[in-house]
């Protein structure tokens, strides 16, 4: 699943990406394509015990594949 946040204002990319993830199965990935690297993001996923790996794309934005 890849959800496209870019031109979003904060919170709308964290609402997203978090009611996004309740829909996650198990050994999914959810693909999520920032403006800006999600620091408050990667607390709560630590919190709900999700690995997440972040890279930034050539265009500046950011992209976090988040697995369960």
């Amino acid at each position: 699943m890849i959800l496209d946040n870019r031109g979003l204002e904060p919170p709308q990319p964290m609402i997203r990406t978090l009611a996004a993830l309740e829909k996650l199965q198990d050994n999914e990935v959810l693909s999520i394509i920032n403006d800006r690297r999600p620091m408050f993001l990667y607390e709560q996923l630590d919190e709900l015990k999700y690995t997440h790996h972040t890279k930034q794309l050539d265009d500046g934005t950011y992209q976090i594949d988040i697995r369960r």
